[in-house]
């Protein structure tokens, strides 16, 4: 898994920030995903103030659908952490859960894997104002309305292909 790749999306966002325990369902999830050795919890940043919100959208070409989000989770993790070189995967599993869960809520999500690439991680630190220690690995803009959630389901019964003895 890499966080390099994205989901795009030209839905519109609604007008208002998430619910507080709609986030924190959505958080919970994204922090039951298996560690990769990173061994440190991933830290997350909720932002609703448009703009920051702003800022983040011009961080890098495919950031431009966190324009109009409504709210937007910084993803980030230690730079002491015990394996740093598979931070990547660990984000990569986080931001599936998290974008699994945004689904659950009725509520979509797009995650914009920055990989490991300096100036963009760099930039989302100083717009966010990450304390020093902490990367920021991913932007994940949160809050289509409810119908667009069929569109976004990808369970799919004829994908699951079985081999048994």
């Amino acid at each position: 898994m890499s966080s390099i790749y994205h989901r795009i999306s030209v839905r519109k966002y609604q007008d208002k920030p998430v619910e507080k325990q709609k986030i924190e369902a959505i958080l919970r999830a994204a922090m039951q995903a298996p560690s990769a050795g990173n061994q440190r919890p991933w830290e997350f940043w909720v932002v609703t103030e448009k703009g920051i919100i702003e800022k983040l959208s011009k961080v890098s070409p495919y950031a431009g659908c966190t324009k109009g989000a409504p709210t937007v989770i910084v993803a980030a993790y230690r730079e002491d952490c015990v394996m740093p070189e598979y931070a990547q995967i660990d984000l990569s599993a986080a931001m599936e859960n998290l974008w699994l869960e945004t689904d659950a809520q009725g509520l979509g999500g797009v995650w914009l894997g920055i990989a490991p690439i300096e100036a963009r991680m760099k930039a989302v630190e100083a717009i966010v104002g990450l304390p020093e220690g902490l990367r920021a690995f991913a932007t994940f803009p949160v809050g289509y309305p409810a119908e667009s959630r069929p569109q976004q389901n990808r369970y799919d019964e004829n994908r699951i292909h079985w081999i048994e003895g």
